[in-house]
């Protein structure tokens, strides 16, 4: 067993985090491919995205709260194997359906950010922490940078599968060196009683939200359907929220998270994770969309994916920016973080018709998140207790998925109801009220803060 202040534990986990955003970037950009290789509508090709937010919005309050107790190492380990699983079962899936397995098996990779956070919480030394924790929090953004660009040359090179073949030996990759470097004890936290009855409450309760949001606009926001998912959503969210606060050994603590700085980074990650994601979603239209619809530039898929490069370039001087200013100032890097990101949801709106403006906008996008999203876990982290850390990070990260699921289907209802250049203007603009909003809130709490003290 390493010494826990190895100096090979930091980036061991960084490369497990990384993770996450390789299987994100096998989405947006493959969907087009794959509905034409496997025989299946755009429509239905979308399920390779939704069923993949799904387990990863059931699995990562589940496997972060299990990553406090025993064992976390194994934990990651078991998760790496079954992402690595997923990404050979689309490599070689011969049907849609079998394809569907294996992306929702790669939907653990969502999962894997809030366990590298509890074990440099719990191995590294406490100067360490919340710079460690900062980076780890922005790596999947930083991934997304290099991981479009690879998903794009591979694809139109090759095919997608090798794609999904470049997944499958980089999650392999990471279960060998984290097998190798990561220490292995078995006396990593204390042994507590699983809240099954809450993790199936919480479980349904976003599976429920997110087919609705996600498919809202195919089925029909008044659809039968649509209204059904809500309300099962509803009434399963307050179960688990009745059961939590009443549960001596709850999945998640919500007396913990009521803690103003915690709700503060919660309430943010609903909102930032909205705005951005519309965002994206509809720069990566406009960047293949061919000129002649007049809002497109006509990226080809080879380079499509290089428009993300900025986002990934910017939220790495973002992060730096966080551990250069330290821990006591990690409040006030929320708001400074919205400002760039409102900002460059802001200039979407009002100019992307050239490709240097979208380059530009992904880079803010990519500062403010940087920023904001390296002090929201290190807010948590640092106002919970160590028991509570993969819990409590983790259901921070479910919200920034559920808030990015929500802006990715607000910008597809957009399209659907004023399809064309109109409703590209109009999901730009939605997204930029949306983080001017946050923004505004952040800074009155910012303000009202000061005050007090």
């Amino acid at each position: 067993m390493i010494a826990p202040t190895s100096p090979r534990l930091l980036p061991t986990l960084i490369y497990a985090a990384m993770t996450t955003s390789i299987v994100s970037s096998l989405g947006m950009l493959l969907v087009p491919s794959i509905a034409d290789d496997m025989g299946v509508s755009v429509g239905s090709a979308q399920w390779m995205l939704t069923v993949n937010l799904l387990v990863g919005a059931v699995s990562t309050p589940i496997v972060g709260r299990l990553s406090d107790g025993h064992h976390t190492r194994r934990i990651l380990l078991i998760a790496l194997g079954l992402i690595l699983l997923g990404s050979i079962v689309c490599a070689l899936a011969p049907t849609f359906n079998l394809f569907l397995v294996g992306r929702a098996l790669q939907g653990l990779s969502y999962a894997t950010v809030p366990v590298t956070i509890v074990l440099a919480r719990r191995h590294l030394r406490p100067e360490q922490v919340d710079a460690a924790i900062s980076t780890l929090s922005v790596t999947v953004a930083t991934g997304l940078g290099v991981g479009y660009p690879l998903t794009g040359v591979l694809a139109s090179l090759l095919d997608y599968r090798a794609a999904f073949w470049f997944a499958a030996v980089f999650v392999a990759s990471a279960l060998l060196i984290v097998w190798r470097s990561v220490p292995s004890t078995t006396n990593e936290g204390p042994r507590r009683q699983f809240d099954f009855i809450g993790a199936a409450l919480l479980g349904v309760g976003l599976a429920t939200l997110l087919t609705g949001v996600s498919q809202g606009s195919s089925w029909g926001w008044t659809a039968e359907g649509t209204i059904g998912m809500f309300v099962a959503s509803a009434a399963s969210l307050t179960g688990w929220a009745t059961v939590e606060v009443r549960s001596p050994d709850p999945l998640i603590d919500l007396r913990v998270i009521r803690t103003p700085e915690v709700l503060l980074a919660n309430a943010t990650a609903i909102g930032l994770g909205a705005t951005l994601y519309m965002s994206l979603s509809i720069a990566s239209i406009i960047a293949q969309a061919p000129a002649a619809t007049g809002y497109g530039i006509g990226l080809a898929l080879f380079w499509a994916g290089f428009v993300m490069l900025p986002l990934s370039a910017g939220s790495l001087i973002g992060n730096r920016l966080v551990r250069r200013l330290g821990a006591a100032r990690m409040t006030a890097m929320l708001p400074s973080g919205a400002s760039l990101m409102a900002a460059a949801a802001v200039m979407l709106w009002l100019t992307s018709d050239l490709l240097w403006q979208v380059l530009l906008g992904m880079a803010l996008f990519g500062i403010g998140m940087g920023a904001a999203y390296a002090a929201m876990p290190a807010l948590v982290a640092r106002n919970v207790a160590t028991t509570q850390v993969g819990s409590a990070v983790s259901f921070n990260q479910v919200l920034r998925t559920v808030g990015g699921a929500i802006g990715s289907a607000v910008a597809g209802a957009v399209l659907v109801a004023h399809p064309g250049p109109e409703g590209i203007d109009v999901a730009l603009g939605v997204a930029a009220v949306g983080g001017t909003v946050v923004f505004v809130a952040l800074l009155a709490n910012q303000i009202r803060t000061r005050r007090t003290r």
